[in-house]
Protein backbone atom coordinates (compact mmCIF):
# COMPACT_ATOMS: atom_id res chain seq x y z
CA UNK A 1 0.00 0.00 0.00
CA UNK A 2 1.27 3.12 -0.89
CA UNK A 3 2.36 5.49 1.92
CA UNK A 4 -0.27 8.52 2.70
CA UNK A 5 -0.22 11.90 0.44
CA UNK A 6 2.53 10.14 -1.63
CA UNK A 7 2.53 10.86 -5.25
CA UNK A 8 -0.44 9.63 -7.26
CA UNK A 9 -1.08 9.34 -11.09
CA UNK A 10 -3.02 11.90 -12.72
CA UNK A 11 -5.76 11.79 -15.55
CA UNK A 12 -2.17 10.94 -17.88
CA UNK A 13 -0.83 8.00 -15.56
CA UNK A 14 1.95 10.19 -14.30
CA UNK A 15 2.72 10.44 -10.90
CA UNK A 16 1.94 14.29 -9.18
CA UNK A 17 1.68 15.43 -5.66
CA UNK A 18 -1.29 14.67 -4.13
CA UNK A 19 -3.14 17.85 -4.92
CA UNK A 20 -1.38 18.39 -8.43
CA UNK A 21 -3.82 15.51 -9.70
CA UNK A 22 -7.19 16.69 -9.05
CA UNK A 23 -9.04 19.64 -11.26
CA UNK A 24 -7.47 20.92 -14.02
CA UNK A 25 -6.73 24.00 -12.68
CA UNK A 26 -4.06 22.62 -10.44
CA UNK A 27 -2.88 19.99 -12.81
CA UNK A 28 -2.23 22.60 -14.83
CA UNK A 29 -0.50 24.89 -12.15
CA UNK A 30 1.08 21.87 -10.67
CA UNK A 31 2.90 20.78 -14.26
CA UNK A 32 3.55 24.06 -15.44
CA UNK A 33 4.33 27.37 -12.84
CA UNK A 34 4.59 25.60 -8.69
CA UNK A 35 8.10 24.99 -8.14
CA UNK A 36 9.71 26.90 -11.22
CA UNK A 37 11.82 29.43 -10.40
CA UNK A 38 10.27 32.90 -11.04
CA UNK A 39 11.88 35.96 -11.10
CA UNK A 40 11.14 39.95 -12.21
CA UNK A 41 9.24 42.69 -9.75
CA UNK A 42 5.85 42.42 -11.39
CA UNK A 43 5.61 38.05 -11.05
CA UNK A 44 6.71 38.09 -7.55
CA UNK A 45 4.88 41.23 -6.11
CA UNK A 46 1.68 39.13 -8.45
CA UNK A 47 2.60 35.72 -6.51
CA UNK A 48 3.06 37.35 -2.69
CA UNK A 49 -0.13 39.45 -3.33
CA UNK A 50 -2.19 36.20 -4.42
CA UNK A 51 -0.35 34.23 -1.66
CA UNK A 52 -2.19 37.33 0.80
CA UNK A 53 -5.09 36.95 -0.55
CA UNK A 54 -5.01 32.82 -0.46
CA UNK A 55 -5.23 33.08 3.14
CA UNK A 56 -8.04 31.48 5.12
CA UNK A 57 -9.48 30.77 1.65
CA UNK A 58 -8.40 27.41 -1.40
CA UNK A 59 -5.93 28.52 -3.83
CA UNK A 60 -8.04 26.85 -6.35
CA UNK A 61 -10.17 29.90 -5.70
CA UNK A 62 -7.50 32.27 -6.44
CA UNK A 63 -6.12 30.54 -9.57
CA UNK A 64 -9.40 30.80 -11.02
CA UNK A 65 -10.04 34.46 -10.54
CA UNK A 66 -6.34 35.16 -11.04
CA UNK A 67 -7.54 36.43 -14.82
CA UNK A 68 -9.45 39.20 -12.74
CA UNK A 69 -7.02 39.84 -10.06
CA UNK A 70 -4.68 40.70 -12.51
CA UNK A 71 -7.08 42.89 -14.48
CA UNK A 72 -7.93 44.84 -10.95
CA UNK A 73 -4.75 45.24 -10.16
CA UNK A 74 -3.23 46.66 -13.23
CA UNK A 75 -1.05 43.78 -13.76
CA UNK A 76 0.36 43.79 -10.47
CA UNK A 77 3.29 46.69 -11.44
CA UNK A 78 3.93 47.89 -7.63
CA UNK A 79 4.21 51.66 -8.97
CA UNK A 80 0.46 51.87 -10.52
CA UNK A 81 -0.98 49.80 -7.47
CA UNK A 82 1.24 52.53 -5.14
CA UNK A 83 -0.50 55.23 -6.59
CA UNK A 84 -4.19 54.32 -5.76
CA UNK A 85 -6.70 56.01 -4.30
CA UNK A 86 -9.84 55.60 -2.35
CA UNK A 87 -11.85 55.54 -6.08
CA UNK A 88 -9.64 52.37 -6.67
CA UNK A 89 -9.95 50.83 -3.23
CA UNK A 90 -13.65 51.56 -3.72
CA UNK A 91 -13.87 49.82 -7.56
CA UNK A 92 -11.24 46.89 -6.01
CA UNK A 93 -13.98 46.59 -2.83
CA UNK A 94 -17.00 46.18 -5.41
CA UNK A 95 -15.18 43.81 -7.87
CA UNK A 96 -16.84 40.47 -7.81
CA UNK A 97 -14.34 38.99 -9.85
CA UNK A 98 -11.87 39.38 -7.08
CA UNK A 99 -12.17 38.47 -3.30
CA UNK A 100 -13.73 41.54 -2.04
CA UNK A 101 -11.58 41.54 1.53
CA UNK A 102 -11.27 44.77 2.72
CA UNK A 103 -8.19 44.42 4.77
CA UNK A 104 -6.72 42.45 2.36
CA UNK A 105 -7.37 44.88 -0.63
CA UNK A 106 -5.65 47.31 1.96
CA UNK A 107 -2.58 44.91 2.49
CA UNK A 108 -2.30 45.01 -1.12
CA UNK A 109 -2.33 48.63 -1.77
CA UNK A 110 0.25 48.54 1.16
CA UNK A 111 2.44 46.55 -0.11
CA UNK A 112 2.68 48.19 -3.23
CA UNK A 113 3.24 51.22 -1.02
CA UNK A 114 5.95 48.91 0.72
CA UNK A 115 7.65 47.61 -2.45
CA UNK A 116 8.46 50.72 -4.35
CA UNK A 117 9.79 52.27 -1.37
CA UNK A 118 12.46 49.16 -0.74
CA UNK A 119 16.12 49.77 -0.73
CA UNK A 120 16.49 47.11 -2.91
CA UNK A 121 14.96 45.27 -5.72
CA UNK A 122 12.21 42.92 -4.00
CA UNK A 123 12.70 40.05 -6.56
CA UNK A 124 16.54 40.22 -4.83
CA UNK A 125 15.12 40.80 -1.54
CA UNK A 126 12.58 37.76 -1.65
CA UNK A 127 15.39 34.94 -3.11
CA UNK A 128 17.75 36.51 -0.46
CA UNK A 129 15.80 34.16 1.88
CA UNK A 130 15.95 30.87 -0.18
CA UNK A 131 17.45 28.10 1.24
CA UNK A 132 20.84 26.17 -0.65
CA UNK A 133 19.19 23.21 -2.07
CA UNK A 134 19.57 20.24 -0.11
CA UNK A 135 18.94 17.65 -2.75
CA UNK A 136 16.35 15.62 -0.64
CA UNK A 137 12.87 15.65 -1.21
CA UNK A 138 9.77 14.89 0.82
CA UNK A 139 8.29 11.02 -0.22
CA UNK A 140 4.83 12.48 1.24
CA UNK A 141 2.43 15.16 1.60
CA UNK A 142 3.33 15.19 5.39
CA UNK A 143 7.04 15.69 5.17
CA UNK A 144 6.11 18.79 3.31
CA UNK A 145 6.96 21.96 6.07
CA UNK A 146 4.02 24.97 6.41
CA UNK A 147 6.79 27.01 8.01
CA UNK A 148 10.66 27.10 8.03
CA UNK A 149 13.66 29.36 9.71
CA UNK A 150 13.73 30.94 6.22
CA UNK A 151 9.53 31.94 5.78
CA UNK A 152 10.02 32.79 9.23
CA UNK A 153 12.98 35.17 8.43
CA UNK A 154 11.41 36.35 5.62
CA UNK A 155 7.86 37.32 6.84
CA UNK A 156 9.87 39.24 9.38
CA UNK A 157 11.80 41.19 7.28
CA UNK A 158 8.80 41.88 5.31
CA UNK A 159 6.42 43.32 8.01
CA UNK A 160 9.78 45.29 9.37
CA UNK A 161 9.52 47.39 6.07
CA UNK A 162 5.73 47.69 6.30
CA UNK A 163 4.12 44.31 4.18
CA UNK A 164 1.00 42.93 5.90
CA UNK A 165 -0.33 40.09 5.72
CA UNK A 166 2.38 37.99 5.28
CA UNK A 167 3.09 35.41 7.78
CA UNK A 168 5.55 32.53 8.24
CA UNK A 169 2.93 30.12 6.33
CA UNK A 170 1.80 33.15 3.66
CA UNK A 171 5.97 33.06 3.04
CA UNK A 172 6.55 29.50 2.46
CA UNK A 173 3.66 29.21 0.07
CA UNK A 174 5.22 31.98 -2.06
CA UNK A 175 8.79 29.95 -1.61
CA UNK A 176 7.23 26.88 -2.99
CA UNK A 177 5.21 28.47 -5.53
CA UNK A 178 8.45 30.80 -6.90
CA UNK A 179 11.01 27.84 -6.86
CA UNK A 180 13.04 29.21 -3.93
CA UNK A 181 12.36 25.57 -2.65
CA UNK A 182 10.64 22.77 -4.41
CA UNK A 183 8.94 20.53 -2.53
CA UNK A 184 7.77 18.40 -5.48
CA UNK A 185 7.65 14.84 -4.09
CA UNK A 186 10.03 12.16 -4.67
CA UNK A 187 8.01 10.29 -7.08
CA UNK A 188 6.40 13.15 -8.98
CA UNK A 189 7.31 13.51 -12.54
CA UNK A 190 7.97 17.46 -11.68
CA UNK A 191 11.18 16.09 -9.23
CA UNK A 192 14.18 16.66 -10.93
Amino acid sequence: MADAGAAVPGPDGRPRCPWGAGPPDYLEYHDAEWGVPLRGEHALFERITLESFQSGLSWLTILRKRPAFRTAFAGFDPERIAAFGEADRQRLLADAGIVRNRAKIDAAIGNARAAVALDRPLDELLWSFAPPRTGSRPRTHAEVPATTPESTAMARDLKRRGFAFVGPTTCYALMQATGMVDDHLVDCFRAQ
